[in-house]
This record gives structure tokens, C-alpha cells and sequence, in this order.
């Protein structure tokens, strides 16, 4: 394929992923790191690279509309992002030790899980209004935000923050590994463990992508594992996407917004398990 070729259906297919990362939390990189190696057969690890700035981009696109919103959940985030980042510095240390077939089963093991447990919760209300979590009654890290699609205030409390914390340590070492912004564990984890919902989950979890991913984001700059022909229409791409993306969510109702989820996890899931096991 010629670069110019190559470059502009990167960038245009990066927008979708980064619209789709910026709706669900998941980041661009749920889309980037198997386009990259299933459809343009670059090695995992190049598009691992590229996806952690495409990371990056979602978190830096979405999240100032998401603030500025009041969706995003700022002091949960911030004091779940300790255990991410160092979950993250973890993972570029392991992935110099992982196979690459390895890193595609691991890939897809995340991504069925996380589907499953969302489909399994589709239809429960998790909202708390009500929390005896001693961290999160110290740190106030309950919240609120307006729903525009059902046009009231809904306001939660938050628990489970030592499971939370736990889970967001495997999520930063996922992101490392992975490149895909750790968001397939970070969104269950808030929704499910924490009972944050998910409006205010993905928010949050764009918000905290971008942090988990720039530490890890050196690790592969020095090993050479980022590649600028590749990511630079990646990073723009996405960013675009992103943009368009936060507009969308608040506007969206929940329930669409986890089937969604659903769908696109199975899909790249089982995709990448296929090629895991080839």
C-alpha cells in the first residue's frame, strides 16, 4: 500500500476509534492495536506503541468536555490513578518477558471478561445512595452529575475502594502491556465494584487513561517501539474522534452505552484470540 494511502485510512479509521474510545472509556487503543495487526499486519509490539499515544490523545480530547460536564469524577479518579500508575510501570517491565502470541490471548481474556461481566449487570440499578467505605467517606470521592438524555440529577455513593484499588493495579499493567488505555478493566471495575455508574465510569476512566499510559509512554520510546509514521495520523485521529465522542455521551442513554460496550469487546476479542492462537 502506498504511505499516503496508508497514512489517510489510518487517520480516518483512528477518528471511529477514538469517538468509540471517548464514548465507552475504553481509549482508541481497543480499535488502534488490532486494525494495526490484523488488517496491516504490524507487529504487535510497534502497534502497542502507537496505541499508547492514541491513549493519550482520547484522554486529552475527552477529558476537558467531561469536566468541564461535572460527569468526571476528579477525586475518585486522582486517588485511584496511585495504584494504575504504578501498575503501568510494572507492565512495560513485563512485556519485554511476554511472547507475542502470549500478548494477544492475554488481550482477549481481558476483553471477554470484561464483556461478560457487563452483560451479566445490564439490567441492575447499581446506583448506591448510602456508603460505610471508611476511604471513600474520608476522601469524599462520592459524586453527581446531570444526565441530559434522562433529564435529571443522579447522584451516588461510592464504595468497594480497596477491591477498586486492587483492580486498577492489573488495569495499569494491562494498559502497559497492551496499550489499550487499561479502560476494559478500569470501566467494570468503577461500575461494578464501586458502584459508580456508567455514564460517570467512562468519564472518569478517559480521565484517567491518558495518566496510566504517559508512564508507560517512555518505557517504549526508548526501546524504539514507537514508530511516527504510524502513530502521528493515530494521534491525530483519534484526538478528532475523541473531541466528537465526549459531545455524544451525556446525550446517550445508559443502556446503550453498555450494550455497546458489550458488542465491541466480543468482537475484538474474539479476533484477537484467533490470531493469539495461530
Amino acid at each position: 500500500m502506498p504511505l499516503h494511502d496508508f497514512v489517510l485510512s489510518l487517520g480516518i479509521i483512528s477518528i471511529a476509534a477514538g469517538l468509540l474510545g471517548a464514548l465507552v472509556g475504553l481509549g482508541g487503543g481497543i480499535i488502534i492495536v488490532p486494525v494495526l495487526t490484523l488488517l496491516y499486519h504490524v507487529d504487535i509490539r510497534l502497534a502497542i506503541g502507537a496505541s499508547i499515544l492514541s491513549v493519550i490523545a482520547t484522554s486529552s480530547g475527552a477529558a476537558v468536555t467531561y469536566v468541564r460536564e461535572k460527569l468526571t469524577n476528579l477525586r475518585a479518579g486522582m486517588f485511584l490513578e496511585i495504584a494504575t500508575t504504578l501498575g503501568a510501570v510494572t507492565g512495560a517491565y513485563i512485556t519485554t518477558l511476554i511472547s507475542g502470541n502470549s500478548l494477544f490471548i492475554l488481550f482477549a481474556l481481558v476483553l471477554g471478561y470484561s464483556a461478560f461481566a457487563m452483560f451479566r449487570k445490564r439490567h441492575q440499578e447499581m446506583v448506591l445512595t448510602s456508603s460505610t467505605d471508611r476511604l471513600a467517606n474520608y476522601f469524599n470521592l462520592h459524586g453527581s452529575y446531570y444526565d441530559q438524555s434522562e433529564r435529571k440529577t443522579v447522584a451516588y455513593k461510592v464504595t468497594g475502594t480497596k477491591i477498586g484499588l486492587a483492580l486498577m493495579y492489573i488495569a495499569g499493567m494491562i494498559s502497559a502491556l497492551l496499550g489499550v488505555g487499561s479502560g476494559a478493566l478500569k470501566v467494570p471495575a468503577m461500575d461494578m465494584a464501586m458502584h459508580i455508574p456508567i455514564k460517570a465510569s467512562a468519564a472518569t476512566s478517559d480521565f484517567m487513561i491518558g495518566v496510566t499510559a504517559a508512564a508507560s509512554a517512555g518505557a517504549y520510546f526508548a526501546r524504539g517501539q514507537i514508530n511516527p509514521i504510524i502513530a502521528a495520523p493515530i494521534a491525530i485521529g483519534v484526538l478528532i474522534g475523541a473531541v466528537i465522542g465526549s459531545r455524544l455521551l451525556n446525550r446517550v442513554n445508559s443502556r446503550y452505552i453498555q450494550v455497546l460496550f458489550v458488542v465491541v469487546l466480543v468482537v475484538v476479542a474474539i479476533e484477537m484470540l484467533q490470531r493469539g492462537l495461530s
